[in-house]
């Protein structure tokens, strides 16, 4: 004869509180369930003249979307992100062209250009005023497109902040 860990089911034996295809208990927690060891332990009060906690307050919802999901965030967002392409981009296609010519077009980069000064040397120089190029669209789109809607959304956001404060 064998040990049996999981003997036969006892009609008389209570019904299990956490399977929803069986009736419920009248009090969900069992402390010595096995077959629930991390059930969490009902709520006590710390004393037992203490009042039950009050009722979560509803609170309404605001009339006006939220700042986040708001237009011109969306347009700043959008010209902040194409701003970054461009001067990324600039400055990344000039440096990516280098590697290019330099892995597939070595005779035209020993070449010289101007009293033994080789093609691959002027271009290798060029990348610092490519680079002071992206930097300078970065400066001027910014100024331009980017600067004037985050200051258009800060002002927009103060006049609502005071407007709230009023109420």
């Amino acid at each position: 004869m064998s040990y049996d860990p999981y003997p036969p089911h006892d009609s008389s034996a209570p019904r299990d509180p956490y399977n929803p295809h069986e009736s419920h208990a009248p009090y969900p927690y069992d402390p010595y369930d096995r077959r629930n060891p991390h059930a969490p332990t009902p709520p006590r009060l710390t004393y037992p003249w203490q009042p039950p906690p009050p009722p979560p307050e509803r609170r309404r919802p605001p009339r006006r979307p939220a700042l986040g999901n708001h237009r011109d965030l969306r347009v700043l967002r959008g010209a902040y992100r194409r701003q970054r392409r461009v001067a990324s981009l600039t400055a990344l296609g000039y440096f990516c062209l280098f590697l290019t010519l330099s892995a597939f077009a070595p005779p035209l980069m020993s070449s010289t250009v101007v009293a033994g000064v080789p093609t691959g040397l002027l271009l290798a120089l060029v990348q610092l005023p490519v680079t002071w190029l992206a930097i300078a669209l970065y400066e001027h789109t910014a100024r331009r497109r980017v600067d004037p809607l985050a200051d258009r959304i800060r002002k927009q956001a103060e006049l609502d902040a005071r407007r709230e404060a009023a109420r």
